[in-house]
């Protein structure tokens, strides 16, 4: 059987705290996250899981996360909290954002996304100055 295309790979991003992993807490907010735990989705299971570390996060430094996870060929991300600034660059660069604020773990949140049952980022659901989490 064929390889999956790149067209079709789902690269799934979860801000986490050390160590990153699926096993490891997910953290609130994508900008201030340690690591993120980067998970490849093959026929809707994990195929692969790697765990890069953040960019330094800076005043207005949101958007070097999105272009580390751009480079590393994320399809989605899933997060707790995010700035309407990132949000709109992510979907600029074809990254579709997910919020979830209840899940503890990066292996049930991706569980979760795999079964749909966590919603697309809505712009009333962005953050205004670090207030959401």
């Amino acid at each position: 059987m064929s390889e999956q295309s790149d067209a079709q790979k789902r690269i799934i991003a979860v801000p986490s705290l050390a160590p990153g992993g699926l096993e490891a807490q997910r953290s609130g907010h994508f900008g201030h996250c340690d690591f993120f735990t980067l998970v490849e989705v093959g026929a809707d299971s994990v195929a692969k899981v790697r765990v890069v570390e953040n960019a330094p996060h800076r005043e207005g430094g949101c958007l070097e996360p999105v272009n580390l996870l751009a480079s590393l060929g994320a399809t989605e991300i899933v997060v707790g909290g995010m700035g309407a600034r990132p949000r709109a660059f992510f979907g600029e660069m074809g990254i579709t954002v997910y919020a979830d604020q209840e899940l503890p773990t990066v292996g049930e949140v991706v569980e979760a996304l795999l079964q749909g049952s966590i919603p697309v980022m809505s712009a009333v659901q962005v953050c205004g100055g670090g207030s959401c989490h």
